[in-house]
């Protein structure tokens, strides 16, 4: 628990409340259900039509860089723009056969992102073991935010600060990045 000064405190005040769990409970439940993959296995299935969905914020995508080809979806928004049978869903995202890949700057947070996918009932969702960092590390392709090679979502920020919106017609998605935004709108209206 963190103290007024910032500090973590060694215990946590009071006792835990019944069925509440930590966040490392949590994310192994989350990991349990996943098949998770590596980077290298991630770049391979995009190639092959898998949708690459990365939920970092604007401010880490432009400071680490972002994937070649990827949307920018807003992490607040996910289950609307994934969920087939939402009016706020992304074009493409027609059928719960749908291959997802959720990324964040480590993989721990696109864990509970893949799970909430799995809960929509995307059972084809999964995350990239160690994230951003280790499809960094692994040499895989990578642009700067500047270069404009991501397709942002509706309501998702560019890291560019340009704003695009993209959309991509059924079995054209080749990668999808996965962002936060304070507002939802419907995309079919």
């Amino acid at each position: 628990m963190t103290g007024v000064s910032g500090r973590v405190s060694a215990r946590p005040a009071g006792v835990r409340p019944a069925g509440a769990q930590s966040i490392d409970q949590i994310l192994a439940a989350a990991r349990g259900r996943l098949s998770r993959v590596t980077p290298e296995q991630a770049h391979a299935e995009i190639a092959s039509g898998a949708v690459l969905v990365d939920i970092r914020p604007a401010g880490q995508r432009a400071a680490a860089g972002e994937v070649p080809g990827s949307w920018i979806v807003e992490r607040n928004h996910l289950d609307w723009r994934f969920d087939p049978e939402s009016d706020a869903r992304l074009p493409f995202v027609a059928d719960y056969g749908l291959r997802v890949i959720v990324i964040c700057a480590e993989g721990y947070t696109s864990s509970l992102a893949a799970a909430a996918l799995l809960d929509l009932g995307l059972s084809r969702a999964t995350d990239v073991i160690g994230g951003y960092a280790a499809w960094a590390a692994a040499r895989l392709p990578t642009a700067t935010a500047d270069e404009e090679t991501v397709t942002v979502a509706p309501g998702a920020t560019s890291a560019a600060i340009s704003p695009q919106i993209g959309h991509v017609a059924a079995g054209e998605a080749r990668a999808l990045v996965i962002f936060c935004y304070t507002k939802l709108q419907p995309l079919h209206q």
